[in-house]
């Protein structure tokens, strides 16, 4: 692995790619669900299914910001390793501007209580602040509404970058899925930098038959992508895919995400090799619906004691 600095910067990418083309590629079937594009029995792709699809996507970016969950994210040195380099469990907190990472033990249980108590006060107190409505506050979530808006702007860009053809149905658990080819299309002019990276990416969707909703994503690079001012490369063959299960009516969450990036910034090697399973949904709600929730849990752990608060601060 590089630097944290590179780590850093190789995660966005990673993020970036992920996001744009699992979360965003649906919406490229309202644009390529005419003729050409039909299931196993000979029907079309009916618009129908596409709308409730994107919908079903849309839904799921927001419940992301209303529901809790235990992630476990393992990191390799490289893409053959058997066993993880590194592991890390977090609960994951929604908090209106922003997500909490708040570490647990190898059973995804608190190491030191002492500690897993500061942290619930310090989301606490973040959702205190979330839940107003002053000045800084509307600030910040405005800044959450622009990264809300320039996925928007993507979303309308994915109607066009990619050709989608029905290749069958599979099984899963007991639920039939479409399984879609995913291709660039050649003919399409991306208007921004992060836009062309649609025109290097190709792989496999599978829908729910039933729901219509996205249950798994596999995708390749397929040509080196410039980052950073053109100062790093992700290199082709990298490789990420995505499971989403339903947790809720109409809401599907990620249950399993896995993340295979090679590349370089300046002339350093960078690498992410990472699978995160996520585990324990529970919805928490807006801050102001989740600060009772945290404030019942602490008063369950009892007030803090001297040894407590020692403990925490080391």
């Amino acid at each position: 692995m590089g630097s944290s600095g590179h780590d850093r910067s190789m995660k966005r990418l990673s993020r970036r790619l992920s996001c744009l083309s699992l979360v965003l590629c649906l919406p490229s079937f309202a644009g390529a669900g005419g003729a050409g594009h039909s299931d196993k029995d000979g029907d079309r792709v009916d618009s129908a299914r596409i709308e409730k699809a994107v919908a079903g996507l849309k839904e799921t970016e927001q419940a992301l910001f209303l529901y809790e969950r235990i992630e476990r994210v393992e990191e390799r040195r490289s893409l053959n390793d058997t066993r993880a380099a590194d592991v890390k469990i977090f609960r994951v907190f929604p908090a209106g501007t922003g997500t909490a990472h708040i570490p647990l033990g190898p059973d995804s249980t608190p190491a030191n209580a002492a500690v897993y108590r500061s942290d619930l006060e310090k989301l606490l107190n973040s959702l205190t602040w979330a839940a107003q409505s002053g000045k800084p506050q509307r600030d910040a979530y405005d800044k959450v509404t622009k990264k809300q808006k320039e996925r928007a702007e993507l979303i309308e860009q994915t109607r066009s970058a990619f050709f989608f053809t029905l290749l069958g149905e599979e099984n899963r658990g007991g639920h039939k899925l479409l399984k879609f080819r995913m291709d660039p299309n050649p003919g399409y002019k991306p208007p921004t930098r992060t836009a062309s990276i649609f025109t290097k990416v190709k792989g496999m969707v599978w829908l729910d038959k039933t729901s219509g909703q996205m249950a798994r994503i596999e995708g390749d690079v397929t040509d080196d992508i410039a980052f950073g001012l053109f100062l790093g490369k992700i290199y082709k063959g990298s490789h990420f895919m995505q499971e989403r299960y339903e947790f809720a009516p109409d809401v599907w969450l990620p249950t399993f995400s896995q993340y295979d990036f090679d590349g370089r910034k300046f002339f350093s090697p960078i690498s992410v090799h990472q699978k995160m399973f996520a585990t324990n949904y529970r919805r928490v709600g807006t801050p102001a619906d989740a600060i009772p929730l945290v404030k019942a849990e602490l008063e369950k752990m009892g007030p803090a004691t001297l040894a407590d608060k020692k403990s925490a601060a080391n």
